[in-house]
């Protein structure tokens, strides 16, 4: 089906999910993954659209958990244990984190020393077995926006070379760094030449070491065969450990686009906004935390500036609930349809209702261009989150 047709028949807001998109990430995901000979991991925060995982489990893919909410999606819609990795067990949410997982990541020795005995217990008694690893920050950055950057001086997450001395922790099986947000191949190298120079003297008393996430393989230009070569050189160096990687944005990368509709367009002080059916601060929030603009399918490139252009503000009561700008050939009017591409990973898992805002539906579009609605929201889905 053409986009022109989903124009005709959809009302928005709306998330529209193309299956063959998707398929085309998996694919290129699950090549690395042979050709590499590592285990490449679904993370959910960046896509938990449990009703499309019938396509991921056809892959194999595993999954990795920072909650136990996400932890019981992976247990149940992916039907295998997860990588679990959470900045803080507790006395009462430790228990249910072993028994949900394959691989258990502790963010410090404290919390490792705390809950060891758990761990240990647990594997006693029982025949699958939990390993459990240690999340080490190797501090070296490569992000330039901080809010993403685990690698900024104080930060809470892992333990520095200094903190964690010459000596493992007894009963460590793995270890864990994070240190990439939609990252190259080129910077993961950086980050795996100051991993190695900092904890190489504890590698081959290992099992595992996960990568983290932030791989965008499926970007457009990402060197994918200087990634594989990488991961093969590293291998080589150490053949005791296996290698786990865990990209969020790269399985959902382009598979989404958020269709909208202009509701009225207001100007102020010579400046002109749009106004959507749709909220940067509701629906869309990376934009204004990342931040960045989206690309829309019906704006052109205004070189002279003399094309109509006009802010996009979102329908919320936000002051700052708009992204811009934007050139059109024609002016805008209400009624108008936008789409905002690339609305699938991260974004539709980090929706908020603020304001009473209501929900775009989520659509599956098939690969044979029929359509499926996942999800449509109503009144009692932001009534039922405060009740």
């Amino acid at each position: 089906m053409k986009k022109s047709d989903f124009f005709s028949i959809m009302t928005t807001p709306v998330y529209l999910v193309y299956e063959d998109r998707i398929r085309r990430n998996l694919d290129l995901i699950d090549s690395v993954r042979r050709r590499a000979g590592v285990e490449i991991i679904m993370a959910f925060k960046a896509n938990a659209l449990w009703k499309t995982f019938y396509i991921f489990r056809e892959y194999g893919f595993k999954s990795t958990a920072s909650s136990l909410n996400e932890m019981r999606l992976g247990n149940d819609e992916l039907g295998q244990k997860v990588h679990s990795y959470c900045p803080a067990y507790t006395n009462r949410t430790i228990g249910e984190y072993l028994k949900g997982s394959s691989h258990i990541t502790f963010n410090s020795v404290n919390q490792w020393l705390r809950f060891r005995e758990n761990v240990e217990r647990y594997n006693s008694e029982n025949e699958c077995r939990v390993s459990p690893g240690l999340r080490v920050n190797p501090q070296c950055s490569v992000i330039e926006t901080d809010i993403y950057n685990p690698a900024l001086p104080g930060s809470r997450f892992g333990m520095t070379a200094e903190m964690l001395g010459d000596e493992l922790p007894e009963g460590i099986e793995g270890m864990h760094f994070h240190q990439l947000c939609e990252s190259t191949s080129y910077d993961l190298e950086k980050v795996l030449t100051a991993f190695e120079e900092q904890f190489g003297q504890h590698l081959d008393k290992l099992k595992w070491v996960n990568f983290g996430g932030g791989h965008l393989m499926t970007r457009e230009g990402y060197d994918v065969e200087h990634l594989i070569n990488l991961l093969i050189e590293f291998r080589k160096r150490h053949p005791n450990l296996e290698v786990i990687l865990e990209p969020g944005s790269a399985f959902t990368w382009r598979t989404g686009d958020l269709m909208t509709t202009v509701v009225d367009v207001v100007e102020n002080q010579g400046i002109k906004t749009a106004i959507i059916d749709a909220s940067f601060a509701c629906h869309m929030p990376d934009t204004l935390e990342m931040p960045y603009k989206p690309i829309i399918s019906e704006s052109v490139d205004n070189p002279d500036g003399t094309l109509p252009t006009y802010r996009l503000g979102g329908n919320s009561c936000l002051s700052g609930d708009y992204v811009g700008d934007w050139s059109f050939k024609e002016p805008l009017k209400p009624g108008d349809r936008l789409t905002l591409e690339d609305m699938n990973h991260y974004t539709t898992v980090k929706t908020t209702m603020f304001n009473g805002i209501q929900h775009p539906d989520i659509v599956l579009v098939h690969s044979d261009g029929s359509l499926r609605h996942l999800r449509r929201f109503t009144y009692e889905d932001y009534r039922n989150r405060m009740d």
